[in-house]
């Protein structure tokens, strides 16, 4: 079989060039030359019939006389990646698993092949694990340390040290197993592209034909990318439109809690979260992720105040902790760590125009604790009391939470999901909830709490922080500021 050519195809205006050039010579573009092989027609007309077979028809159809597909899921045995997938592996999917080097993405696929090998009530089993990076000496040691050297995952996980695409999926049709777990897609390559492994031509074409594979085939795939210095998924953005499912691990490398979510999934929901911790034997699941990014220690210093955000149907109390200095020379420091540094900087000012907390030439810093990156505007009214707690020097009680959005006019406005915050704070031992005032007057009920319904950011503070005399460098309003929602003097 004659070698299959290729060509650099301008990623802008499609014009094919021989060779790699930096600007394309027909539209002028830099950097969008991609090096592409050219199937011929007899291949496209063989891939084409493929799919027919296959059950593809390409006349048009009603609505009414569409059939419904099967769905059918493969659970994984562990429960938070099926809550991310919506149920479980979909035969002939492809899943893309991203993270940052060293998160945990191998070991959490290793856990995953070896729950799939233990379901029981399915025929086979087995599980093909594709390394490029990693010798199968290194995925034992690995598998050691997780103990899975003993019962079945010992001898229904197969192991491939390979990175040439075609070997691979030469391998997976002559075992047939239920999934095929690439490590990473990075790696892999073609003979017929000229290109290094891991750019862009590369790893397009290679999930086209691991995707092509796992269509024909029924067996699902599961694809390994690693986040690029800019930030993109397994470099090309193109390639998570090629895939049915995208999966992030998401978390700091030096705490031990994980979050993988889905920022695409085709087969369930991409609002659920699955809460990780990683121990001395892989990654464990959490139990009771509402209080897992809260303090465990009993001590409770100003500037820490608990809210509650929403991922998906969970609940998750999250502790919104800031300080709040003394500024020195220059500009005064906006540091945020897990939340919108734009947002900070917005509530800053918020606080200083609208609720009397001057942080103009004091430097502030943000942070939500676990390593959490969340951008719920519910979050805006805990971290605003945690700016004024820091100033004021005045903890916030211990059994407290907050939950709301704060506006420019330094209004308080509802979030979704309220009431299922607050039963979720309830269970786990608060007491007092300050959230903003419904349109209609009606306050939330939630037994064994008391819920404060607030109209603006002022009162909120005097709820949770208290007044008293301003320490030093902090803003009063003056006579001809207004307060919002009416003026406090007789």
């Amino acid at each position: 079989m004659a070698r299959q050519q290729s060509r650099y195809i301008c990623q802008t205006c499609g014009a094919a060039h021989l060779r790699w050039e930096g600007q394309c010579r027909t539209c002028g573009g830099w950097n969008t030359l991609v090096e592409t092989v050219v199937r011929d027609a007899d291949t496209r007309r063989r891939a084409g019939s493929a799919a027919g077979s296959a059950g593809r028809s390409n006349s048009p159809q009603s609505l009414s006389g569409l059939r419904e597909a099967e769905l059918v899921r493969i659970p994984t045995g562990i429960g938070e990646v099926d809550r991310v997938l919506g149920g479980g592996l979909v035969p002939g999917s492809a899943v893309l698993l991203g993270g940052e080097p060293g998160i945990g993405k191998s070991t959490l696929l290793l856990q995953a092949a070896a729950g799939l090998t233990a379901s029981e009530g399915r025929p086979g089993g087995e599980v093909l694990y594709a390394t490029g990076e990693e010798s199968a000496g290194q995925v034992r040691l690995r598998a050691g340390r997780l103990g899975l050297l003993e019962g079945a995952a010992a001898d229904r996980i197969s192991v491939v040290a390979e990175s040439e695409v075609g070997r691979i999926i030469e391998l997976t049709r002559e075992a047939r197993p239920i999934v095929l777990i690439v490590d990473s897609i990075q790696t892999v390559t073609i003979d017929e592209l000229d290109g290094p492994a891991g750019s862009v031509g590369q790893v397009r074409e290679c999930a086209l034909r691991l995707m092509e594979m796992a269509k024909g085939d029924g067996i699902a795939v599961i694809l390994v990318g690693h986040v690029t210095k800019d930030g993109t998924l397994a470099g090309p953005k193109t390639l998570e439109h090629l895939v049915d499912a995208v999966l992030n691990l998401e978390g700091e490398r030096t705490a031990t809690l994980r979050l993988l979510r889905a920022t695409k999934n085709r087969f369930g929901s991409t609002e659920e979260v699955g809460v990780f911790e990683m121990a001395e034997h892989g990654l464990a699941e959490i139990t009771d992720p509402g209080r897992a990014f809260l303090a465990a220690t009993d001590e409770h210093a100003p500037g820490s105040v608990a809210g509650a955000t929403l991922e998906g149907t969970r609940p998750l109390l999250v502790e919104v902790q800031a300080l709040v200095a003394p500024g020195g020379y220059g500009s005064p420091r906006r540091t945020a760590s897990g939340v919108d540094a734009n947002r900070l900087a917005l509530l800053v000012a918020v606080l200083g125009r609208r609720a009397g907390i001057g942080l103009g030439s004091h430097d502030v810093y943000a942070n939500l604790a676990g390593g959490l990156e969340l951008d719920d505007p519910g979050l805006d009214l805990p971290l605003c009391l945690a700016l004024a707690s820091s100033l004021r020097d005045r903890p916030v009680p211990r059994d407290l939470v907050a939950i709301g959005e704060v506006g420019l006019l330094g209004e308080l406005r509802p979030v979704p999901g309220l009431e299922r915050r607050l039963r979720e704070a309830a269970r786990l031992g608060f007491r007092t909830a300050v959230v903003p005032g419904s349109r209609r007057g009606e306050t939330p009920s939630v037994a064994g709490m008391e819920v404060i319904a607030v109209a603006n950011l002022r009162a909120a503070i005097g709820h949770a922080v208290g007044g008293g005399s301003a320490p030093a460098g902090e803003h009063r309003p003056s006579e001809a500021e207004e307060p919002v929602g009416g003026s406090s003097r007789p």
